[in-house]
């Protein structure tokens, strides 16, 4: 099967995409984050159970906190695929750090986004990651061809 193309992203396009996926980068990480909660509560009460022998233990509030978890599971897995689709890479969801794959003169790199940050200012090769971040020059941030 022959191995998909790569999707490369003009500055422009990258921001439109961005403006669209920060909605549902936004709802993955509170979802994540509840996700966390629900599984420390799910240990604690696995901990509770083999200590009590399972006495004292709610299993209709257990069942209800499992289901809720798998859902938020579900939810996530979603969300981060539909993400993913468009061509966007989530690299970070903790940050909210997301690349798009873009060439700058001729230079196959990540234009690079933080939740938080208004606009796409920075961009990175692919090697690099977040800690070679670096900011779009003017001269390079109107190109509508990123096959330059």
């Amino acid at each position: 099967m022959p191995q998909e193309e790569s999707k490369f992203f003009s500055l422009q396009e990258a921001e439109r995409l961005r403006a669209q996926v920060e909605p549902i980068l936004i709802d993955v990480i509170e979802s994540r984050r509840k996700f966390a909660e629900l599984d420390e509560q799910l240990d604690t009460l696995a901990e509770r159970i083999q200590r009590s022998g399972g006495l004292l233990v709610s299993y209709e509030n257990a069942a209800r906190t499992r289901l809720e978890r798998n859902r938020l599971e579900a939810a996530i897995r979603a969300a981060l695929e539909e993400i993913h689709s468009t061509g966007c890479i989530v690299k970070d969801l903790e940050v909210g750090l997301l690349d798009f794959p873009s060439r700058i003169q001729g230079e196959e790199v990540y234009l690079c986004w933080r939740l938080g940050e208004d606009r796409i200012r920075f961009y990175h090769r692919q090697d690099e990651g977040f800690a070679g971040r670096k900011p779009i020059d003017p001269r390079d941030a109107g190109y509508s061809n990123p096959i330059q």
